[in-house]
């Protein structure tokens, strides 16, 4: 089966210049995608004390650099914009990009970020009904000519939302996250394709039956449903280097870090192969390593120029790609 094989780059503790280098050198390299992610304080958490660029800028300078690889946010929260000014956005990157924008959306997590910034931080409940409510409301502003909407939490009255996407395409939307009902339950009534972030690939593959399970309960193909994986990049260029990288994860991670370990790729770059050779195996069709820096520049140079390679003997290439 084609694997894409992509980046999640965090836009934070690097300088503008610095990301631009980066999304050029991932370009060049092939990479099938690239995506951030939406916070407007650094992840994990640390009090809003490191550098941190906002999303939607971000991803225009990110669609205007890059040629050819696919570009997304994996994921923006419902709660921090309007639905209908996020379906203006998505548009909008997708001129840039010259039609490589992909849009995705998830229920969110950093609440020291949005009681920060002045946001309600509803439970989690309350925010997958945001969640339920923005995907068709978001997909009608990107297919009909005006939409009327009036919902619990959002409404519209007879918007439009022009242009539309690049060549009058279905934008793919993306849902992402690991929640074991709501999730699976929403990705296969709205999305296009579902995205699992820092899980082990056992994780990976009772996800992806229990999605199976909620499409085919809605006379849903599988099959029309996309799946990737984000794990963090830990991989370290010699043996000596991987042997201290959990100690950074523990570091980083505090009592999230069994969590985070079980969804990395950790050691050498040759070790990466088997690694996603698993999340394949378990169902993923996309492997993205998520980039937080700083890194381990020559591991990720040997990734990129050797390891990517292989993959593709082995795996093929998306032919959308």
């Amino acid at each position: 089966m084609p694997l894409s094989l992509g980046a999640h780059v965090g836009q934070q503790n690097l300088e503008m210049s610095a990301l631009r280098a980066v999304w050029r050198r991932l370009d060049d390299a092939g990479v099938d995608w690239i995506s951030a992610w939406d916070h407007f304080y650094e992840a994990p958490p640390a009090g809003g004390t490191q550098p941190h660029f906002e999303a939607i800028a971000t991803l225009g300078a990110l669609c205007a650099e890059t040629r050819q690889a696919r570009i997304g946010c994996l994921v923006f929260y419902v709660g921090y914009r309007n639905p209908a000014q996020l379906a203006k956005a998505a548009v909008t990157l997708d001129h840039i990009s010259g039609g490589r924008f992909e849009l995705g959306l998830g229920a969110g997590w950093h609440e020291l970020e949005a009681i920060a910034y002045g946001y309600d931080f509803p439970a989690l409940g309350t925010r997958f009904d945001m969640l339920e409510e923005a995907f068709p409301l978001i997909r009608s502003l990107l297919t009909e000519p005006r939409t009327t909407f009036e919902g619990r939490f959002f409404r519209t009255v007879d918007a439009s939302c022009l242009p539309p996407p690049v060549g009058g395409r279905r934008l793919p939307m993306w849902l992402g996250g690991v929640g074991p009902r709501r999730t699976p339950e929403l990705a296969a009534a709205f999305a296009d394709a579902w995205n699992a972030a820092y899980v082990s690939a056992e994780q990976l593959r009772a996800l992806n039956d229990t999605i199976d399970r909620c499409c085919e309960a809605r006379d849903r193909d599988p099959a029309t449903l996309e799946r990737s994986v984000n794990l963090v990049f830990m991989l370290s260029a010699d043996a000596a280097a991987a042997a201290r990288a959990d100690a950074v994860i523990e570091a980083q991670w505090g009592e999230q870090a069994p969590r985070i370990r079980a969804g990395a790729l950790i050691g050498t770059p040759d070790q990466a192969i088997d690694q996603i050779a698993r999340y394949v195996a378990a169902g993923a069709q996309g492997v993205n390593i998520a980039l937080r820096a700083p890194w381990d520049q020559e591991a990720l140079d040997i990734y990129l120029d050797r390891v990517i390679p292989e993959l593709r003997k082995e795996f093929g290439r998306p032919l959308s790609v």
